[in-house]
């Protein structure tokens, strides 16, 4: 990351839209400015939009529904990623290439597509604009980020305009935590050097991108939220919670994620095939000692439960498995980053079994090596979260620059 870059942000423009929609909400997404403002950012252009189930209004309709109805707007293509425009693929998953039925758009698939494979998916569409609206959840390994930063990246080889409809961060944007992804580490869960909860919205990820990472900028707008604070969970916003995936069913699921995910690196069940994916974890062998260490370990704003479940799918399908639940007692001092440590940490020393996933996921999701080995070589948690803390502060310096909401 170079802070010298920054004056690329000349080509990335926050659009000057009416402070305050007719609406009597206080907190308003960035396409319901866009919509209030008559959409004239869209004027004259074919549009295509990146989105899925989560881009919809307030009163639940989806935006694609909204804007083809709409003479004011000239929609002509969705682009759907990871799991699907209308979300009925599962993790690792898409729709394909389609037409809506409830629309009639040709619907194109994005996901594991990037570079140029992508920009001629754009150029095909026949788009003038892209205009990206999904809902993410503040972790770095969620891979809607990426897809937005693919999308920029294609949009700029294609010669298109880029617009971002703003949506809050569910689990605030008080301040980024955890390790930094190293890049010589990146994939589709972490291309570039960003920390594992990162603590912005889409709009400030996209000039991040922009004015860090992309080799060329490209012509970018964002059309920002009114009335959102950094300090603001998602229940404060009066927005529907739509699931942005199928193993994200609430935003409680989203508050433990950029911890808890790690576990896919692991042995251990994630919770993936149960009611509350994230928030159980758990393996065969395991019982109420490591709830019992987890607690002991005095993590603040967060108690765990011994706890037994059976998975209809992934890890341990259908066999029945003791591990922990996780319960979050004070979310302005939970901090997820540092319990998700914690966990591997007592886990390890509970369980003789616990292990890595053969081929070092964990590595990919973390961003290096460094969390797996000095878990293996007996570091504690203080030791573990220690070791990141000089990268994260040079990340927050970056980040702090491409803030757009106090």
């Amino acid at each position: 990351m170079h802070l010298s870059r920054r004056t690329l942000l000349a080509s990335a423009t926050t659009a000057a839209l009416p402070a305050t929609p007719p609406h009597r909400e206080h907190l308003h997404t960035g396409f319901e400015r866009l919509e209030a403002d008559g959409y004239s950012l869209l004027s004259g252009q074919n549009v295509g939009v990146v989105t899925n189930p989560t881009g919809i209004t307030r009163d639940t309709e989806h935006i694609v529904d909204v804007m083809h109805r709409d003479p004011r707007v000239r929609l002509t293509a969705v682009f759907g990623p990871e799991h699907g425009f209308r979300g009925t693929a599962q993790a690792g998953g898409s729709e394909g290439r389609y037409d809506d039925p409830a629309t009639g758009l040709p619907v194109y698939d994005t996901y594991l597509k990037s570079g140029r494979p992508l920009a001629d998916v754009f150029t095909a569409s026949g788009v003038d604009t892209v205009v990206f609206d999904i809902q993410d959840v503040g972790a770095r390994f969620y891979t809607y980020i990426w897809t937005l930063y693919d999308c920029m990246e294609a949009a700029q080889l294609a010669g298109k305009r880029f617009v971002v409809l703003d949506r809050p961060n569910p689990v605030t944007g008080r301040e980024a935590r955890g390790p930094v992804l190293h890049k010589e580490f990146a994939t589709f869960v972490g291309r570039q050097p960003v920390a594992q909860a990162h603590g912005m919205t889409v709009a400030e990820l996209a000039r991040l991108f922009n004015g860090e990472f992309l080799a060329t900028p490209v012509p970018l707008e964002t059309v920002r939220m009114s009335g959102w604070k950094r300090s603001g969970f998602y229940d404060a916003s009066g927005l529907p919670w739509v699931p942005p995936s199928p193993n994200m069913p609430t935003p409680e699921t989203a508050l433990v994620y950029s911890g808890t995910c790690m576990f896919e690196g692991t042995n251990l069940s994630e919770g993936r095939g149960t009611t509350r994916p994230f928030e159980l974890l758990g393996a065969e062998g395991l019982d109420g000692r490591w709830a019992a260490a987890a607690n002991e370990a005095g993590l603040p704003g967060v108690r765990f439960r011994e706890a037994y479940f059976t998975p209809t799918f992934s890890k341990f399908q259908g066999k029945t498995v003791g591990g922990v639940q996780i319960h979050v007692t004070d979310r302005a001092a939970y901090d997820p980053v540092r319990t998700g440590i914690a966990l591997l940490v007592t886990a390890r020393k509970a369980w003789s079994g616990f292990g890595w996933r053969s081929d070092n996921w964990i590595d990919k999701l973390t961003g290096s090596a460094q969390v797996r080995t000095m878990i293996d070589a007996g570091a504690g948690t203080d030791e573990v979260t220690g070791a990141w803390q000089e990268e994260l502060a040079a990340f927050r310096r970056v980040r702090k620059g491409y803030l757009l909401y106090t």
